[in-house]
């Protein structure tokens, strides 16, 4: 590894006039008159136009999003002129849209746009950075997505600040360039003092370069933390390789990871083809093994979205919400890798694996939601719960499933299957080569565009392939990932060592709530969990437990004690408030066993089981 400054435009530079075709490009200039106050200001101009009234929007949603965020209402101040300068009149046929007619042949548009906070998906600006996600940031023209786009940075009066971004450099090192909208808009960047460090990875195939990595690093430590975070990503991104092979061919060889750690930061993660995003407001040293997580989830994007994408995503839609039925592959299988390569790599222990992989189980198995969807379901609801936003209340702790978590629980029971049927010959890192290989390493020739997008009947044929049964395959994905079961966890574990047993047995259960305590009593905060026992007893969200069978529930110590003076199957006497009524009511509840399950060594495993875990789980980099 080695320290540097970003000068890498000389490496990797492509130059304006090597962008495909030979379309005029739109400009941009970002500047930032008062940083202090949050806002940027953007000057585009759309040149070489025809006559018509150009269409000019701000996007509805981000890559690596799925719902609607409605950009433009952070833009003020919106002004449009043609090429001498003359005022243009501006119709507005909708809130995201500037309608301008009247140009000749060129229209410069100025806005200011707020933004404040700091993720993968919005504007942030403050006076000792810009945070930027381009659709959050950027208006683009219809008609012109195919068109070359050129972006100068403008620094802040009195800063020295520098551009981190997957976007491509030219000589001017504040100015770089996209070759379409696409990858214009699937290209953050940091611009501000960060420290930069850059790791070089070789590539075993026969031919290939060396792979770049670069880290802007945004946060309140020192530089011994951001070695020891370079270390811990290089080992991460060496351990990603060896499952595929090799790393994807990255635009200009390099990939860029866009980190601010800072206190008033967000926690996310967001993948884009050449780069990822990554914001916690916790330390590299207080939060390094959550942190390290969401980089090797990200990391593992690189291939498994980017590249690997499903048809329903490319191209991605900047206008509507993007809906997709391949999720829980896209998402759930890497946040299964993310834990994988977190133990392969050592950064994370054995205890600490086994309780992620048993809780992305218990999630499956035992949330209410799998009675009413499937995965490809559950996938298909993004728009409503990816970082979206809605002021009503719902029932989706009853009626859905993260497609990351039961896409994840999915991925470890096809790894386990696989490797049962095969006695550990093959597995999951054999099923996503081949669909590296049929889809994710053909590439087309514009950096953006995914040549061969993927559908659900292709994930399934490729299982076909893997594992030589058509009807292995068929029942794999008819049960439990277009049906709503969960796959046979106790008959596997104990293959590899491993058991799958009840979390607290004996342990009486009302379900899973969350209680706000006071002198009246615990009122329920979130949906009683249907067939729970308060379910059951017709208590839900809003309602005020005061006793059971007499013991006043007034903390979480007084509703344990109650409850321990209890067995599993006993019927109690539980007092509610509930609102609208005026008097107490009361209710018999017949409480239940903990149904909450685990993984865990197991004490009786031989050595053959012992041996098939370690192959499982053991570093796959060749020494």
């Amino acid at each position: 590894m080695r320290v540097a400054g970003f000068a890498w435009a000389c490496a990797w530079a492509v130059s304006l006039a090597a962008q495909p075709g030979s379309l005029v490009a739109v400009e941009y200039r970002l500047s930032f008159p008062e940083p202090e106050h949050r806002w940027m200001q953007v000057d585009a101009t759309f040149s070489a136009l025809p006559p018509a009234p150009l269409q000019i929007r701000m996007s509805r949603t981000s890559p690596g999003r799925y719902a609607l965020h409605e950009f433009s209402k952070n833009v003020f101040e919106f002004g449009a002129f043609d090429g001498s300068g003359t005022p243009l009149e501006i119709v507005r046929p909708d809130l995201h849209q500037w309608d301008v007619s009247g140009h000749d042949g060129t229209v410069r548009v100025v806005y200011k746009i707020f933004g404040d906070r700091i993720d993968g998906t919005y504007l942030s600006v403050d006076a000792t950075h810009a945070h930027i996600n381009m659709p959050a940031a950027l208006a683009w023209a219809r008609g012109l997505e195919g068109r070359p786009a050129q972006v100068t940075f403008v620094r802040p009066d009195g800063s020295t600040w520098n551009v981190a971004t997957q976007l491509f450099p030219t000589e001017d090192a504040l100015t770089f360039t996209a070759p379409n909208v696409q990858y214009l808009l699937d290209s953050p960047a940091e611009f501000g003092d960060f420290l930069s460090r850059t790791f070089t990875v070789d590539d075993p195939t026969s031919g290939r370069v060396a792979s770049t990595f670069r880290i802007a690093l945004h946060h309140a430590g020192t530089e011994a933390e951001a070695d020891r975070f370079a270390a811990d990503v290089e080992r991460i991104a060496r351990e990603s390789r060896a499952i595929y092979g090799r790393f994807p061919r990255f635009d200009g060889g390099v990939y860029t990871f866009l980190s601010d750690y800072l206190p008033h930061a967000s926690g996310d993660g967001m993948e884009h083809r050449n780069s990822t995003v990554l914001t916690s407001s916790g330390s590299l040293q207080s939060s390094r093994v959550g942190l390290l997580n969401t980089v090797a989830h990200e990391l593992f994007h690189a291939w498994n979205v980017e590249r690997i994408r499903p048809r329903s995503l490319e191209p991605f839609d900047f206008e509507a919400a993007n809906v997709s039925d391949l999720l829980w592959l896209a998402e759930g299988f890497t946040s299964y890798y993310g834990t994988l390569i977190m133990h392969r790599t050592g950064l994370q222990d054995l205890d600490a694996t086994l309780r992620r992989f048993g809780q992305y189980i218990d999630t499956a198995a035992t949330s209410p939601g799998r009675q009413y969807r499937s995965a490809v379901e559950m996938s298909r609801l993004a728009p409503f719960v990816d970082a979206a936003r809605a002021v009503d209340p719902t029932t989706w702790d009853n009626t859905f499933i993260s497609y990351y978590t039961w896409g994840a629980a999915i991925g470890l029971g096809l790894d386990l299957s696989l490797r049962d049927r095969t006695a550990g010959r093959v597995g999951l890192d054999d099923y996503m080569r081949t669909m590296w290989q049929a889809y994710g390493a053909p590439s087309g020739d514009v950096p953006g565009v995914v040549a061969t997008p993927y559908t659900l009947a292709d994930a399934e044929a490729i299982l076909v392939e893997v594992s030589g049964d058509e009807a292995f395959a068929a029942d794999f994905f008819s049960r439990f990932v277009a049906g709503r079961e969960v796959v046979d966890y106790a008959r596997l574990l104990p293959h590899v060592g491993l058991t799958l047993r009840r979390r607290a047995p004996g342990q009486t259960w009302l379900g899973d709530v969350q209680f706000e305590y006071g002198t009246d009593g615990a009122k329920l905060q979130s949906a009683a969990p249907f067939g729970s026992p308060l379910y059951d007893a017709g208590i839900d969200r809003g309602d005020v437990l005061q006793s059971i069978d007499g013991d006043p529930i007034t903390s979480s110590e007084r509703l344990d004690r109650a409850l321990a003076d209890h067995a599993p199957g006993d019927a109690a006497r539980v007092v509610f408030l509930r609102r609208g009524a005026s008097d107490a009511l009361s209710a018999t509840l017949v409480l239940a066993e903990d149904p909450h399950v685990e993984i865990a060594v197991a004490s009786a495993a031989d050595d053959a089981a012992r041996a098939f875990l370690a192959s499982w789980l053991e570093s796959r980099i060749l020494n």
